[in-house]
């Protein structure tokens, strides 16, 4: 289906999100750093990012970073309104609390393919 970077350092719950992504068709990539993202970043479709731990530098490099046309979803704890906010304010296209990316996760990425 889609080209999918996930930028999440969180290994645990990366290799998580990949697996449920893999298993609804799309082709997932796990990236750690800013320097993995800017690699992988070429023909993605959609970009997902973790925001739970340094939501502000990563929230720059998407914004440096990001080529035009790929769609990003981005999550944060539940607790971090203000990440939320700044998020949306950054032109991300969809911020979602990270329970939901747990729960939803491939459903969303689809939501965010082109139809």
């Amino acid at each position: 289906m889609a080209r999918v970077v996930a930028f999440i350092p969180d290994l645990l719950f990366g290799s998580n999100v990949i697996g449920s992504l893999r298993a609804a068709g799309h082709e997932p990539v796990l990236v750690g750093d800013a320097d993995a993202l800017a690699r992988e970043l070429p023909g993605t479709q959609v970009l997902v990012v973790d925001l739970t731990f340094e939501a502000a530098e990563r929230i720059e490099h998407v914004r440096m970073l990001r080529p035009p046309g790929v769609a990003t979803l981005a999550f944060y704890a539940h607790v971090e309104s203000e990440v939320r906010a700044r998020a949306e304010e950054a032109g991300f296209d969809l911020v979602i609390p990270r329970s939901r990316m747990a729960r939803e996760g491939a459903a969303l990425v689809d939501r965010l393919l082109p139809a």
